[in-house]
């Protein structure tokens, strides 16, 4: 079983050569987050993350969390990892200083958050949730709920949880019955009471903090049916004294855990309220306003999940590579026993895995930074022309990402032939691990109906328009540069003039035929994610084509750079034009036969 080694020296390369971080900097309250201060950053969260959680990763999989006696139990080492997690001032990194966040960029906050996740998915779950919570109150909250709660998320010393499914209510959360009904609370303050059940809810329950704040989609008595409805309420777990501290416990229980295929270690928790006469909880936003708020806690959830997908496929690489260049099958003519790595097959492999997950890094950094600019930027019109990238590119994260996962732990596996399937390499659990990425915050399904509906039919293509035009303007750098890159624009422009077929063939087609847009909608998430892959891939082979003709860097880590490149363009690019010729397709051979022909 390998080692994690965290990737620092690669999310340098990017943040600094295609995410845009120097743009970053610039911003008002960020003048601090020099170079020097990243790397220091990166490296210490990369040493927390090999030596104290990815120790527990195997371990957390074999004696995943428990339910004993109605407390749920962490998998061994969980709770000590999270004390030292929180001590080290992990948790606050890039929130709001006014509320004891350490202010620095999300940039850097989605690099380290990829090493938690690469180190164990299980365990950076729960500060993954709590991120969301954090998102939901700062953005709705009113200022008294701020002040009491905030803090203490950002800190970490309390975790948040998302309550949104129900049994009955999946993807349709129209379907909601969980119900509130205004009351007050000990100190008189407006509050409300919950009933229902809530499933699928992760890290729902713990006992690694003293409290856990949950996020709860409800209906208010006499609230209109349907979405229109539905409010957000924060019921904490123990409810506060008149100190604020955690004091008598709410009425919101674990009643079971999930039996999973994987994340045995992150529990996931059956929640019922309105046993013993309902949970107190307290309005985030406005009533029949909580559809709004609950994209705020997805939108953030959908990138982690991004990470998650990038995360893990970084994992699965380190694991395969290792495995390869140990493992002696075979004798070459000359006697020599040969390693598999000297076979064209396992390099092919190796090479699909390191440069699809190189290519994921750069998308998830490239939209983290457009979020440091939508959130910070002092001019509106570059807030808003960051906020639209990021409005586009959210879905192509959280799909594309997740979904190549699934094709990268599965050749982990392959590269390690049968012992792959063996428990004990290790290789089975990240397979099974990364299964969930694809479905939770949004199925691959919702995230393509997303990206074509509301991010490309909705504003007339606009936003996809606007990046095509930045992929057209790095074929011409990389034409103007020559050498190796120069070589390769021919295919980015080929890649990218597909991408913008399929694009104005949706806007064509959307009033002609109601079935298209869901027909295509996945192909063509998948054709924008292999699309936006290979431009920015472009942009990291003209910098470190750039930096070996200076001297500038690390010959092999350039080299190796390029190498990546050069793959990427030559195996994975062309995955764009297939996705496009199916976007082409239409409906009607998805939805014209009998069902009954299914």
């Amino acid at each position: 079983m390998s080692v994690y080694v965290s990737p620092v020296k690669d999310m340098q390369f990017v943040m600094e050569n295609v995410a845009g971080l120097s743009r970053v900097q610039q911003l008002p309250g960020f003048s601090d987050a020099g170079n020097d201060i990243v790397e220091a950053v990166l490296d210490e969260a990369g040493k927390f993350a090999a030596q104290l959680i990815a120790p527990l990763n195997a371990g957390a999989d074999k004696q995943g969390a428990r339910l004993v006696d109605g407390q749920v139990e962490a998998s061994p080492g969980f709770s000590e990892a999270y004390k030292a997690f929180v001590e080290a001032g992990w948790a606050s990194l890039s929130y709001d200083p006014q509320y004891g966040g350490q202010g620095l960029p999300h940039v850097l906050g989605t690099a380290v958050a990829e090493m938690w996740q690469s180190a164990s998915l299980a365990f950076a779950l729960c500060p993954m949730l709590t991120a969301s919570a954090v998102s939901a109150v700062h953005r709705h909250g009113s200022d008294e709920l701020k002040q009491i709660f905030l803090e203490k998320l950002i800190s970490g010393e309390w975790t948040g949880t998302m309550q949104l499914t129900e049994p009955q209510a999946g993807t349709d959360l129209a379907a909601i019955k969980t119900r509130a009904v205004p009351t007050t609370d000990a100190a008189g303050k407006p509050a409300y009471r919950l009933s229902g059940q809530k499933i699928f809810i992760t890290w729902g329950d713990h006992q690694m903090t003293d409290n856990v704040l949950h996020l709860i989609l409800a209906r208010v008595e006499g609230a209109p049916e349907g979405i229109r409805g539905l409010s957000l309420f924060l019921a904490p777990k123990y409810l506060l004294d008149e100190n604020g501290k955690p004091g008598d416990r709410n009425d919101i229980y674990a009643l079971s855990l999930e039996h999973k295929l994987g994340i045995h270690g992150s529990p996931t928790c059956v929640m019922g309220m309105g046993d013993k006469g309902g949970a107190l909880a307290y309005l985030v936003g406005e009533e029949n306003q909580g559809i709004n708020c609950m994209f705020t806690m997805m939108n953030n959830a959908r990138l982690e999940v991004g990470v998650q997908g990038l995360a893990i496929s970084e994992r699965a690489f380190q694991q395969a590579r290792a495995y390869a260049g140990e493992r002696v099958q075979g004798t070459a003519k000359d006697g020599t026993k040969q390693r598999i790595i000297d076979f064209p097959d396992v390099r092919r492999m190796l090479m699909l895995m390191k440069s699809q997950t190189e290519a994921m890094r750069a998308l998830a950094l490239m939209t983290a930074a457009q979020i440091d600019l939508a959130d910070h930027a002092d001019d509106a019109a570059q807030r808003k022309a960051a906020q639209a990238r990021v409005d586009l590119l959210i879905p192509v994260v959280k799909g594309w990402c997740t979904e190549t996962a699934q094709e990268i732990t599965g050749l982990n596996v392959q590269v390690h032939g049968g012992m792959g399937f063996i428990e004990e390499t290790g290789a089975a659990q990240h397979y099974r691990d990364a299964r969930i990425l694809t479905i939770y915050e949004g199925t691959s399904g919702i995230q393509a109906n997303d990206f074509a509906g509301r991010k490309t039919l909705r504003d007339g293509g606009a936003a996809a328009k606007a990046l095509i035009k930045d992929i057209r303007e790095t074929v011409s750098t990389m034409l103007s540069a020559g050498g190796i890159t120069g070589t390769l624009a021919s295919q980015l422009a080929a890649a990218c003039d597909g991408y913008e077929h399929s694009v104005n063939t949706l806007l064509a087609r959307a009033g002609e035929d109601a079935g298209h847009a869901g027909a295509a909608a996945f192909n063509l998430l998948m054709q924008a994610g292999v699309v936006i892959g290979g431009w920015l891939m472009g942009q990291a082979a003209l910098a470190a084509e750039a930096k070996l003709a200076a001297g500038d860097g690390e010959a092999d880590f350039l080299n190796a750079k390029l190498a990546s490149c050069r793959f990427y363009f030559a195996h994975v690019l062309p995955r764009a034009t297939a996705y496009a010729a199916v976007v082409q397709a239409g409906s009607a051979c998805l939805m014209e036969p009998d069902e009954s022909l299914i």
